[in-house]
């Protein structure tokens, strides 16, 4: 799974990200950890843009790539952070999967679905793309 590189920085009382690889793309929130969630939700919305205007998607450079750009050296000089963020783009096509669990973890899996008001399916789905999303 590609993962983009995006700078994060304190603008205005909330956080902006942005991405060099993916020029337009930006993202905000009220903290570092929300801004960078948007952003992946952003990043995706982004691709998808451009798969769908014909233009293919631009792939990933490296860190260290981007740290030789002036525009990202000054950025980070002016004390921007730099994260990872995965692309996980969401096709719209449900597929089945068959998979094993331990019977107490479908029981746990079961119970917090219920609690969060959703189908099993969509609570692990939820889970699974949190904890890609957090760079497992």
């Amino acid at each position: 799974m590609p993962r983009y590189v995006a700078l994060v920085a304190a603008h205005h009382g909330e956080y902006a990200v942005h991405f060099p690889d993916a020029p337009g793309c930006s993202a905000a929130g009220p903290t570092v950890d929300e801004a960078i969630a948007n952003a992946g939700e952003a990043l995706a919305g982004w691709i998808s843009d451009e798969l769908a205007d014909g233009r293919s998607a631009p792939a990933p450079r490296s860190v260290e790539e981007l740290r030789q750009l002036d525009s990202v050296a000054q950025a980070v000089a002016r004390s921007a952070m730099i994260s990872l963020v995965p692309l996980v783009r969401s096709s719209g096509r449900l597929t089945k999967a068959n998979i094993s669990l331990d019977s107490g973890l479908l029981l746990a899996i079961d119970e917090a679905a219920d609690r969060a008001g959703m189908t099993r399916s969509k609570f692990m789905a939820s889970a699974v793309r949190e904890k890609i999303e957090a760079g497992a």
